[in-house]
């Protein structure tokens, strides 16, 4: 049975205070307890090692929020693979939409991201999903598609074995709105069935999450669906009790729908 994975995306938030309260506490309250669900946190690069430090001999791992295509060289304020595994990083966060539109990446590069990740060893996860215009035009699927087959056109179905598919409806990242649940369920089934069709194998060897305002209150319609196999949390990560009861609350209702 797949455990059900949540990922606290702390972007660009956090310090030393942040830390060492918050980190002990998960551990403390958190930790013993995941039974049915994988927890990962994605701090600031600054603080991956230094919270390393905190989570060693726990089941909490550790996410990277981006990785540069480079493993070595001149490139000013960039963090390699390499360097990534050296603090031990299980997962890296690539395509988010904050990156595509801050950063202007394009599907050929996070293309090359997810290739690099998944060849080194690590477990990437690639963030799909719409503007809201192009929700309006009825795109959702035709875009979510493109961004996977850029992946396939500089490598082949194989790479997609065992990583992390996002769906994170870029209209609804940070606004505290939420996808309709059985908009989410279908878009995620779409892409499910489009890599089936070419490796059904390979479809059920992935993990399909999703991202877009996710809190403590809506919580209970995205673990009622089986087709989802994690969350992406964001702002309600950063508030720590709470986060601490959105994960128990998660535990809670897992176990109830593994007895129904």
């Amino acid at each position: 049975m797949k455990k059900f994975l949540i990922i606290a995306n702390w972007k660009l938030n956090g310090n030393f205070y942040f830390i060492n309260k918050n980190i002990n506490l998960i551990k403390k309250k958190i930790d013993n307890l995941l039974s049915f669900c994988d927890l990962s946190i994605a701090p600031p690069y600054l603080y991956i090692s230094y919270i390393n430090n905190f989570l060693k001999n726990t089941s909490i791992s550790l996410t990277a929020q981006n990785v540069d295509i480079h493993t070595e060289g001149s490139f000013t304020g960039e963090i390699s693979i390499n360097m990534l595994k050296d603090v031990g990083v299980k997962y890296v966060i690539i395509g988010h939409s904050e990156r595509r539109l801050y950063h202007n990446e394009d599907n050929n590069l996070i293309s090359k991201k997810f290739i690099l990740i998944k060849n080194n060893g690590l477990i990437p996860i690639i963030c799909l999903g719409e503007t809201e215009k192009q929700k309006e035009q009825n795109q959702t699927e035709k875009v979510c598609i493109q961004q996977i087959n850029n992946i396939l056109e500089n490598s082949n179905i194989n790479i997609l074995n065992k990583t992390i598919i996002a769906y994170e409806p870029i209209w609804a990242i940070g606004s505290g709105k939420s996808a309709n649940i059985n908009e989410i369920e279908k878009i995620i089934l779409y892409i499910k069935k489009y890599i089936a069709s070419l490796d059904a194998k390979i479809a059920e060897n992935i993990y399909f999450l999703y991202g877009g305002s996710v809190n403590y209150s809506n919580l209970d319609i995205f673990l009622k669906k089986k087709i989802i196999n994690g969350l992406l949390v964001g702002k309600a990560s950063l508030t720590t009790e709470n986060f601490i009861s959105l994960v128990k609350k998660a535990e809670k209702i897992i176990n109830s729908l593994n007895r129904s």
